[in-house]
């Protein structure tokens, strides 16, 4: 039997007793009955204790795991995120590093055939002089071996309008 039993078998025994004459709100009740009842309680709050101590110890161990595994959630949500954001900045550091390299790539090439060009022109600039060089001395020699002709042409005319001597 539980306390809230041996409480509703107390109410009924006071429904049950005999009013006194003459005082309506006094009644006789069986005094051993009610006795019995009362030992009955002293016995069983004990019992009752135990248990609302155990319901409430549970509920406080409940509650403690439960802030326990709020915290560890927390916790692990935080280290997940932190994860996510250095693996954010370790993308974001290889575009850079990608876009880096690209551009200095870019650059390398661009000076390159900047280079290349100059060298090409230069090139062409010096081939432009040895074979306007080689073209001069060629002229000058064409034009003193033309010379050189002219004067043997005209020697030979000479030679031709002038008469033989016949010996």
């Amino acid at each position: 039997m539980n306390i809230e039993e041996i409480l509703e078998d107390m109410d009924d025994t006071l429904d049950e007793a005999r009013p006194i004459p003459f005082a309506t709100h006094k009644v006789v009740v069986d005094a051993d009955r009610l006795r019995e009842l009362i030992n009955d309680i002293r016995l069983n709050i004990p019992a009752e204790i135990k248990r609302a101590k155990l319901i409430d110890f549970d509920c406080e161990r409940i509650i403690n795991d439960a802030k326990a595994k709020a915290e560890q959630i927390v916790q692990d949500a935080e280290l997940h995120a932190q994860d996510i954001v250095q693996d954010a900045e370790r993308e974001a550091q290889k575009k850079c590093s990608e876009q880096a390299i690209q551009q200095a790539a870019r650059q390398r090439g661009a000076d390159m055939l900047a280079r290349a060009q100059y060298a090409s022109n230069e090139i062409r600039a010096g081939a432009a002089d040895y074979v306007n060089r080689v073209l001069g001395d060629t002229e000058a020699c064409l034009t003193a071996s033309l010379q050189e002709i002219q004067k043997v042409k005209a020697r030979m005319e000479e030679s031709r309008k002038k008469p033989k001597k016949r010996d």
